[in-house]
């Protein structure tokens, strides 16, 4: 027999603890596939798609502060800045809560000037102008939901009720776009003007500025310029680039990597115990079996080997396993990863070597003292015991 076939053999002394404690070191890697992919997306995947020469004006203090829209003509004033348009987070529910896509008031045509690599029909773009009650959905949204041009879009809302009360907000749906950009994908826009009528509360605010410039090289003198303008009034300013704007966009869910990181950390102390305790009660019921091994002439560290290679390919298996079904898994959160920043939501092949490396790591701990022990044991004190 071989030696893989010994160790495949001893692995199914027991199929149903065996199994078990695969699952387990199975869901500890699913965990660490997707919490490390989703750690790092939130860490670097807003930089992609982001616009050299488009920048983010917020409220200085927090992102979430609301800001005047009088704001606009001063900034027009600064030197370098060609276009400003803004937006608005609205929130709220499309039938379902779990139906999450991003949804934004804005200006219909200073919108799509700003963003050209959002693609819409001039034809139903002066429909979306021309349109109070108007909304233009993402392509990618038409196809979810199964929307057409003409349908009655329902919205509850969350953050912004009506003057009356009602959450019930109703949006006819008069035309699609395309876009390669992850923020401006798996989004509904809708008028600025019907929102800011009806809305209950904050009239003639906005979430945001976009503004567009001549000169990328010149960003941070502008960026600065803009903030000065705002400086000792009501609504401070803090302008940056879009990469930044979406990393702090993110950040509102909280530290993603310190999150990831303590829940990893509490995952693998419990598999680290489970897994440990499985093998130390493998290793007393082979203690005779053992003692065998070495009277037919295996030696002291080739019986040692067997035993931390049990440990080693139960926890390898086990986190190939958990990766696999973390990669498989990670596109079914592209489309809400996408409302936070661009790009695509999967994982990477450093996260799965580093995976399948920490599995290895782990199959080695757990079965180092066992694979000690099972060098030390003296044939007699083996077979004494039993």
């Amino acid at each position: 027999m071989s030696n893989f076939r010994l160790v495949w053999a001893n692995l199914h002394r027991h199929p149903i603890r065996t199994y078990l404690t695969l699952l387990s070191v199975l869901v500890a890697f699913l965990l660490f596939g997707l919490l490390r992919t989703l750690a790092i997306w939130f860490a670097a995947g807003p930089a992609e798609g982001a616009s050299a020469d488009r920048l983010v004006v917020t409220g200085k203090y927090a992102i979430i502060d609301l800001l005047p829209i009088s704001q606009r003509n001063a900034m027009l004033t600064v030197d370098g800045v060609e276009a400003v348009t803004h937006s608005t987070w609205f929130g709220g529910n499309y039938q379902d809560p779990s139906n999450f896509f991003a949804k934004f008031p804005v200006e219909p045509r200073a919108f799509f000037d700003m963003y050209p690599e959002s693609v819409i029909d001039p034809v139903e773009l002066d429909a979306f102008e021309q349109t109070r009650t108007g909304a233009v959905a993402s392509a990618d949204l038409m196809q979810r939901f199964g929307w057409q041009i003409g349908d009655k879009i329902p919205i509850e809302a969350d953050i912004w009720p009506m003057r009356d009360g009602n959450r019930n907000w109703v949006f006819d749906l008069v035309g699609s776009y395309t876009s390669d950009v992850g923020s401006q994908g798996s989004t509904l826009l809708f008028h600025y003007d019907f929102f800011d009528e009806a809305r209950g509360y904050a009239p003639g605010t906005i979430g945001w500025w976009t503004v567009r410039i001549a000169d990328a090289d010149r960003a941070p003198e502008v960026g600065n310029a803009i903030d000065a303008l705002f400086e000792n009034s009501q609504n401070p300013t803090k302008t940056g680039t879009e990469d930044e704007f979406g990393r702090a966009f993110a950040a509102q869910i909280g530290d993603i990597g310190l999150m990831a990181t303590g829940i990893l950390s509490a995952v693998f102390f419990t598999v680290l115990l489970l897994t440990g305790n499985t093998m130390a009660q493998a290793l007393r019921e082979r203690i005779p079996e053992l003692a065998v091994l070495k009277t037919l002439g295996f030696g002291n560290n080739r019986v040692a080997w067997y035993v931390l290679g049990e440990s080693v390919l139960m926890c390898t298996l086990g986190g190939l396993l958990g990766i696999g079904l973390a990669a498989l898994l990670a596109p079914v959160a592209n489309s809400f990863a996408q409302q936070f920043a661009p790009g695509a939501f999967g994982m990477s092949l450093p996260v799965a070597a580093a995976g399948v490396g920490v599995a290895a790591l782990l199959g080695v701990v757990v079965g180092a003292v066992p694979a000690w022990s099972a060098r030390r044991l003296t044939i007699a004190d083996a077979l004494r015991r039993r």
